[in-house]
């Protein structure tokens, strides 16, 4: 699984990228052959709105652009401070299902978590990762062609205000919450170190770094 950091990237590009990967593995002679991608970045502010959401969630009006998406779940906010994990990957090679997939990153950033001496949990019928009942990581998959696409949102030093302003993952009031507000000093470059090491481990998969971690990223991250 090659690493690729790409640091901040425009939603709507990302979700193209994403696309195109898909659209040239789908046919690709050799596709057997070729390497699962995890893409870690950072968005500029976004809502998205994913193939579940229903309009009374969203916003009426918003200083935040609201972009509607093609992977599963419902509306959430993506924004500087949050890492974000695209986990782009052959899943009919290698033999998962939806759900596999899910409870895989959902126990890999249970695993960051734990090295952090946090304790998180998964919520019943809810995607995502807990701490004390507030939200720390969202998830939203997408299956085309027995590839993956999307991924996991995990928040760092996110400034949370503008999850109060829509309703985020169809759950009215939902609490969220940050790592940097259980463990300060935490840099992105440190989480995402983490991050993709379980995220390979837990899929069975040799982690490889395309390019050593942005300067920007192995700074400790700021108040938000």
């Amino acid at each position: 699984m090659v690493v690729h950091i790409i640091e901040n990237m425009p939603y709507e590009g990302a979700k193209r990228a994403m696309q195109d990967w898909v659209a040239r593995r789908a046919v690709h002679p050799q596709r057997h052959l070729l390497d699962d991608e995890l893409w870690l970045l950072e968005h500029p502010p976004v809502i998205t709105a994913g193939v579940r959401t229903v309009p009374d969630d969203l916003p009426a009006m918003s200083a935040i652009p609201v972009v509607p998406t093609d992977r599963g779940g419902l509306a959430t906010y993506h924004g500087p401070g949050q890492l974000i994990a695209y986990v782009l990957m052959d899943v009919r090679r290698a033999g998962l299902g939806p759900r596999a997939l899910v409870c895989a990153l959902e126990g890999a950033v249970l695993a960051v978590l734990h090295e952090l001496g946090l304790s998180g949990q998964r919520h019943g019928g809810r995607p995502g990762v807990y701490i004390d009942g507030a939200k720390v990581a969202s998830l939203g998959l997408r299956l085309r062609h027995g590839l993956s696409y999307h991924g996991l949102a995990l928040n760092v030093s996110l400034d949370l205000e503008p999850f109060s302003h829509f309703c985020p993952c169809g759950v009215p009031g939902l609490a969220m919450t940050r790592l940097m507000d259980h463990c300060p000093g935490l840099t992105m470059a440190e989480v995402g170190a983490s991050l993709a090491h379980h995220i390979a481990a837990g899929l069975e998969r040799c982690m490889v770094l395309a390019a050593p971690w942005p300067a920007a990223w192995q700074t400790a991250t700021p108040e938000r």
